[in-house]
């Protein structure tokens, strides 16, 4: 399979490890087991005392039920044997791709998002459309060029909800039409959910999977519960089809998930208005200093973001963005994602997640670094 690389994982990997301000982290503020057991108000020397007596087999094949159980509380219309855990929603994503892309099929997705949305389909051979967002339009589908993308041969329409990079957050009528828009061709619509609920608002963010009898909502433990350490994701549908064939499909490929990762995130989701609650605090604190902070400086601009982690900034400087996010990094220690990792030029995606000092301290760095090309002429 021949696939292009992975911009903004390739990036990631690259520096994130020596940053000295990481304002690039798109999961809220991670947690540590102990901090867990703090939120949720478990014993954990119980908890391990059960685990180590435990034998290391493969686990629940088809998920732990009461992993499973908790994730239907994230939706309204879901049960259990909706569901299938996965490596994460990076895994997530490529295990549908691979168990419904064909060479030919029609896939529409959204630009700019997370890259695994239409480079996968494309190493597949499918017959990829990109649907272009725009600043003007707030980074919301189109839908009368949606319209014009999808075609009776339509398989698919991949949507990320909210967005990443631009925290855009579709409302439940714009989704409904989109819904209608697939069943007119009998399309699936695939939606990255991995950053709902964590709307700025206190409103209840619709999943497609409630919307849509061929909808695909995937998500994962990493950026709402703060667990990316447990590498642990779903697939969640009501078609029959797309389950059967997901699971014919995980054999190959998976088995089954971590019985450890299972057992800490049936914890997370029991007691998930704790971590719900946390994790809306930061971003909301957090978005409030990065708004006050992009106002504050006059070349750059950006879409307030309405849901989400991540923010696309776009500056006024004669850089391109891996330059100007390269040339910060080493000069300043700030760590931020090019634009360019989503074909977005002369911009860099912010992630707001992260302890507040961070944030406050990476963004006065940036500042700093900004005072140095506008000496330089830039």
């Amino acid at each position: 399979m021949n696939i292009k690389p992975f911009l903004v994982e390739e990036w990631m990997n690259r520096y994130e490890a020596g940053a000295r301000y990481n304002i690039a982290e798109t999961c809220v503020d991670s947690i540590s087991l102990q901090e867990l057991w703090e939120l949720s108000g478990v014993d954990g020397n119980a908890f391990w005392a059960d685990f180590c007596g435990r034998r290391l087999t493969y686990g629940d094949i088809e998920g732990l039920p009461s992993f499973r159980e908790g994730i239907c509380g994230l939706y309204h219309t879901l049960k259990p044997e909706s569901i299938i855990p996965t490596h994460g929603a990076a895994g997530a994503n490529h295990h549908v791709f691979y168990s419904l892309i064909n060479p030919g099929d029609r896939v529409v997705s959204i630009m700019p998002t997370y890259q695994q949305l239409y480079s996968i389909p494309e190493s597949f051979r499918a017959d990829l459309a990109i649907l272009s967002l725009s600043e003007e339009n707030d980074y919301l589908p189109d839908l009368e060029k949606l319209k014009k993308l999808v075609t009776p041969q339509t398989k698919m329409i991949c949507i990320n909800n909210p967005n990443n990079p631009t925290g855009a957050l579709m409302s439940g009528e714009l989704l409904r039409q989109i819904v209608e828009i697939a069943r007119s061709v009998d399309a699936y619509v695939l939606c990255d959910e991995v950053y709902r609920h964590l709307a700025q608002e206190d409103i209840w963010c619709e999943s497609i999977v409630d919307l849509y009898e061929k909808g695909i909502s995937v998500s994962s433990m990493s950026k709402v519960f703060s667990l990316a350490g447990l590498r642990l994701g779903w697939i969640a549908t009501h078609d029959q089809k797309v389950i059967e064939s997901c699971l014919s499909h995980r054999d190959y490929n998976l088995i089954s998930c971590g019985m450890f990762d299972e057992a800490i995130a049936s914890i997370a989701l029991q007691n998930r208005e704790a971590l719900l609650r946390r994790s809306r605090e930061i971003v909301r604190g957090n978005l409030r200093i990065l708004d006050d902070w992009v106002r504050s400086e006059p070349r750059l601009h950006y879409v307030k973001p309405m849901a989400g982690t991540t923010a696309l900034v776009y500056y006024d400087y004669d850089l391109d963005s891996y330059t100007f996010c390269e040339r910060m990094y080493h000069e300043t220690g700030a760590f931020v994602t090019p634009g360019d990792c989503f074909e977005q030029p002369k911009s860099m995606r912010i992630g707001y997640a992260s302890d507040p000092q961070v944030l406050r301290d990476g963004l006065k760095a940036l500042s700093g670094f900004l005072r140095i090309l506008e000496k330089e002429g830039m």
